[in-house]
């Protein structure tokens, strides 16, 4: 049992990507701080596993597969250097015809597929809409390194006059209605839209309001090098969180693993300490949970204005992780010989037939508890451009992101349902990429419940709370038990490998303890 101090300044509970951020400006601002995880590895679901059990050596990111949402002040902040790829193509848009998008960094040759494959229409509205989400990104960037405002507030104080009302129906609507306004012509266009960026993670439908919100958060991807796009980092995501580990360790921070708390320990309304599973305690005055706020629910006793809030806005998770060993890459029918290889790039495989009114049937089922036939997938492969993943038999690891399925399903269980429904989510890559299925060597499949048990999160939502809610609306950082302070993906600005609550909430600890600290 690894040794842990009697007392500390700060404990972080959870050794997630946001309690590391956290831990390492506190230690910086020379508080004593001891993180403690459950598990047997720091990281969260931003870590890179070894998952399959025929295949080894093969290495995957089992939960995130890539980082995009980081704001790059805080990378530099943290002095993170981390081994960025720029994907290009970033996007690869196939059918069961000739026709497809590869999205890259040639601008000039994107506009010609989609007049090519599809229609001016669709080229001039793509045009648009990349416009506009570039104004809104630089507006709101600056954000989301501060406590959130009300949507208005936000709208006044960041966003550009000609764009406010634009963000105000944005973060309060949803995805379908704002990508009308465009102008798209082809369904398939803005499904694909509608789903990688508005519906991933998302409990929700395309006519979901806050299913806009998510679509801004996912169209926030500022770090170098990006142009607007999420990023592949080598070693896996794994390398995100151990570099953060290691730059908290270097300022001084204990990180223990192994370590699930049992209780966040109080008296008279302040925190005194806290107890860990095996009976080993910290006395401290301080806790940063950048555990999920429901786990924190458990564990600590917030205030019933802050369980009511969470209770509102639970959502169970919707999202089916298909992690895959491969032998060989996939050949995909509608590509020429002389086509860019659109491995390292998002994959969508979408409804070929009315795609936006598939994409609002899988909701329905879904809210049914019933399995879609044809949900969207994400269809992600990496190590094309990052090598270092592969085995020493040159396998390659792969990912399905199955968006959107029921934690419960009406009538039966994921027990009984994974294997047949993972075979099936493979005859639908078949119908891209023919002889996928021969291809796989081995399969780690996480359906929402096994979200939840193999990485903590409460519900299965890889959000911790839905990015349909958004700014002041999320997790509060100060969760008004004096000393207690959240600072997870279910608060400000959204669920994903950002660590901006990370960092919001250590400023806040250092700003309320009156600690003076410069970066």
């Amino acid at each position: 049992m690894e040794s842990l101090p009697a007392r500390a300044d700060v404990v972080v509970v959870g050794g997630g990507h946001n309690g590391l951020v956290a831990a390492t400006i506190l230690a910086r601002a020379g508080q004593s701080v001891v993180v403690v995880e459950r598990d047997r590895i720091v990281g969260g679901a931003a870590r890179t596993e070894q998952p399959f059990k025929s295949v080894p050596g093969l290495r995957q990111s089992t939960g995130a597969y890539l980082l995009g949402l980081m704001p790059p002040e805080l990378e530099q902040l943290l002095d993170l250097r981390l081994p960025l790829v720029r994907r290009d193509p970033h996007y690869f848009l196939p059918t069961t015809s000739d026709r497809y998008l590869l999205m890259g960094s040639d601008r000039a040759a994107t506009r010609r597929q989609f007049v090519d494959f599809f229609s001016e229409a669709d080229r001039d509205a793509d045009d648009r809409l990349q416009s506009e989400l570039d104004q809104l990104r630089e507006d709101l960037a600056p954000a989301w390194l501060q406590p959130p405002g009300s949507v208005e507030e936000t709208a006044e104080r960041f966003i550009r006059p000609p764009l406010r009302d634009v963000f105000i129906d944005l973060v309060r609507g949803d995805v379908a209605s704002y990508l009308d306004r465009f102008g798209f012509k082809t369904d398939l266009v803005t499904a694909m839209y509608a789903v990688t960026d508005g519906l991933s993670g998302l409990h929700a439908g395309p006519d979901t309001p806050g299913s806009g919100h998510n679509f801004l958060v996912h169209n926030m991807c500022r770090l170098p090098g990006a142009d607007g796009t999420w990023m592949i980092v080598a070693g896996g995501m794994g390398t995100v969180t151990q570099t953060i580990a290691d730059r908290a360790r270097a300022a001084g921070a204990t990180i223990a693993v192994d370590a699930p708390v049992a209780k966040v320990l109080t008296s008279d309304g302040a925190v005194t300490g806290v107890a860990l599973l095996d009976g080993r305690t910290i006395d401290t005055t301080t806790v940063v949970a950048g555990c999920d706020p429901f786990t924190l629910a458990e564990i600590a006793p917030l205030p019933r204005a802050i369980t009511e809030r969470l209770d509102e806005v639970r959502r169970p998770g919707t999202t089916l992780k298909i992690n895959l060993a491969l032998r060989d890459l996939p050949r995909f029918s509608c590509l020429p010989p002389d086509a860019a290889s659109p491995f390292g790039s998002t994959i969508h495989l979408l409804p070929q037939e009315a795609p936006m009114d598939a994409v609002r049937t899988m909701w329905a089922e879904v809210q049914a508890g019933r399995l879609p036939e044809f949900p969207t997938i994400e269809w992600y492969l990496h190590t094309t451009a990052d090598p270092t993943l592969q085995d020493a038999d040159g396998h390659h690891s792969s990912a399905l992101f199955v968006q959107s399925v029921p934690y419960d399903i009406d009538g039966s269980d994921w027990d009984a349902e994974l294997s047949s429904y993972v075979n099936k989510m493979l005859a639908v890559c078949d119908r891209f990429a023919p002889g996928t299925s021969d291809l796989v060597a081995d399969v780690f499949a996480l359906p929402p419940p096994g979200i939840e048990a193999h990485f903590g999160i409460r519900h299965g939502h890889i959000h911790h709370i839905d990015n349909g809610v958004a700014l002041d609306a999320r997790m509060p950082y100060r969760t008004g038990v004096d000393g207690l302070y959240a600072a997870s993906a279910g608060c400000h600005p959204a669920g994903s490998v950002i660590g901006a609550a990370g960092h919001n909430a250590a400023r806040m600890v250092l700003d309320d303890h009156g600690v003076a600290w410069s970066p």
